[in-house]
């Protein structure tokens, strides 16, 4: 790479591997336009010094990031205010639908709110993820039908994604790309 390259990090906290395919996503679309990308797990992190922006994804669970993330953005606050951060969430609310689920769905909970705003990103942007009937409660399913869950399976909005880091893209100043990262 150049010495002039962009290098970004690109970090995630997963639990099922939908948060890891997107964040997967987002660094093959920003090193398609001539970013040098680090993609690595929140728990296996490089070191921030190195690196011209980070991206942030999580999992939620519970209505708050998975704790691995909110652990590392404590940890890491003081260097994450000074850089250029780009924060992604991936839960269910974004794929509810009707009056009251996107309503739901448009509302970022407090506890992932409070620590977003902690440290500031350049953009924040929640996602759908997957989301499986099997082993899910009859009380969960029931709630899920009632906020405008239509279907179950993989809900990643692929455009949208692309859209958001085409955004991460333009802030760095990145060119635009000769091909499109194939979604998994």
């Amino acid at each position: 790479m150049e010495a002039n390259t962009p290098r970004i990090a690109v970090l995630y906290a997963t639990e099922e591997g939908s948060t890891r395919d997107i964040a997967e996503f987002i660094g093959d679309a920003l090193a398609a336009r001539g970013a040098e990308i680090e993609l690595s797990d929140i728990e296996h992190a490089p070191e921030l010094s190195g690196f011209n922006a980070v991206v942030l994804g999580s999992a939620v669970h519970d209505m708050a990031l998975l704790p691995a993330m909110t652990s590392y953005v404590h940890t890491h606050h003081d260097e994450l205010v000074r850089a250029q951060v780009w924060l992604f969430s991936v839960g269910l609310g974004p794929a509810l639908r009707g009056p009251i689920g996107r309503r739901v769905g448009r509302t970022v909970p407090k506890k992932i709110a409070a620590l977003r705003d902690s440290i500031s990103p350049r953009g924040y942007h929640a996602f759908a993820g997957h989301y499986e009937r099997a082993g899910v409660s009859l009380k969960a399913r029931t709630l899920y039908r009632l906020m405008g869950g239509g279907r179950y399976g993989d809900l990643r909005d692929w455009t949208a994604i692309l859209a958001w880091t085409s955004d991460i893209a333009q802030s760095l100043g990145l060119p635009q790309a000769k091909s499109t990262p194939i979604h998994p």
